[in-house]
């Protein structure tokens, strides 16, 4: 799902992605949840009369935005193959992030595809059934992923694969790479864990062990016939524009759109509070009684967030905090503050 003709200069009036989160149920356990998923739907989630109104309200916006249907699992809500025929109907590019439950099933990828769905983007968190199914706390998840993703592949429907990076799997970054290098996929997003939700800190790498796994990163992106990005760690492009000052112009990466959270980015939750992101739960207003496009343009968090000028610390006086600005979401986890320095950078501003 590429960003067409979206640039930095949007990122005042229009979100680039705006992630919806449909229900908070799902069937898995998973240690990281962000959501703090639970096996049944919470009673005040958005009804399907206000979730149509909120893809509605998506085209207010000065650039459409990409929405992306996640959770919980988007397939335990009974209306969720009707929300994405209405807002591919509406003109809104859709993909959703659904969980390896038994729910995933070819019959359900396939009426997913038939209504429209760009973009089928699955976890997979080892590189092994025990390292991911520890992780996500089902047994059976890894074995669904893949079957998934093969399903996905054979009827020719995007594949965007997500892998949260962090003490568990650290080490298998090469291995999971290898596997995946045997699919169709479009993407391999790489999340750096955000201690909120039901992540633990302890799972949380240093800003030392981070600058390992981005060179790893940065070797396979270069192997591979798949394009790597990282979410929460855009610390990641700063690595990349280090590692490219010299280098001939065709080796150079392409110059990244530079989002994060609350800039170019929008969170709706279950039950209509709107965040920067899903990583960092500061509630900035509550849809459908508060606008997207209103919350998105005018609350004061979203536009500090965007405004690398109010960066504490030495994210405040580095050379690259327009092009990175560090994690907002890890910032606030750990200090309390979303404009407080990247807790988990090494970078020494002036030093490179």
């Amino acid at each position: 799902m590429p960003a067409t003709d979206y640039c930095p200069q949007d990122f005042d009036h229009s979100p680039l992605l705006v992630f919806y989160e449909t229900t908070q149920a799902c069937d898995l356990a998973c240690q990281h949840c962000r959501a703090s998923a639970q096996p049944q739907c919470h009673p005040d989630e958005l009804t399907p009369d206000q979730s149509r109104q909120l893809v509605r309200e998506l085209k207010q916006f000065p650039k459409p935005p990409m929405l992306i249907l996640t959770g919980g699992d988007p397939l335990k809500r009974p209306d969720i193959f009707d929300l994405v025929r209405f807002a591919v109907d509406e003109g809104i590019q859709t993909a959703m992030t659904p969980s390896a439950t038994p729910l995933l099933t070819a019959d359900a990828i396939g009426r997913l595809k038939a209504a429209g769905l760009a973009r089928l983007a699955v976890s997979l968190d080892g590189a092994d059934p025990f390292t991911h199914d520890t992780f996500r706390g089902v047994e059976g998840s890894f074995r669904r992923t893949l079957e998934a993703i093969a399903t996905a592949e054979a009827m020719e429907l995007s594949v965007q694969v997500n892998t949260t990076v962090a003490r568990h799997n650290v080490e298998q970054i090469e291995t999971i790479a290898d596997l995946l290098d045997q699919k169709r996929i479009d993407l391999w997003s790489v999340f750096f864990l955000v201690p909120t939700g039901r992540a633990q800190a302890a799972y949380r790498l240093s800003a030392e062990e981070c600058e390992r796994a981005f060179a790893r990163l940065h070797a396979q992106s270069r192997r591979r016939h798949y394009p790597i990005k990282t979410t929460e760690a855009p610390h990641y492009r700063r690595y990349l524009v280090q590692q490219a000052k010299g280098a001939p112009a065709g080796m150079r990466p392409r110059r990244s759109i530079g989002t994060n959270d609350g800039r170019g980015v929008m969170f709706v939750g279950h039950t209509g509070h709107i965040y920067p992101s899903g990583f960092l739960p500061i509630c900035c207003g509550k849809f459908p009684a508060d606008s997207l496009v209103e919350t998105y343009q005018k609350s004061e968090l979203f536009r500090n967030l965007r405004d690398s000028g109010l960066l504490g610390g030495k994210c405040g006086r580095c050379e690259y905090r327009n092009i990175c600005g560090g994690s907002r979401a890890r910032a606030y986890a750990i200090h309390g503050d979303p404009l407080a320095e990247e807790p988990d950078c090494i970078h020494i501003p002036g030093s490179q």
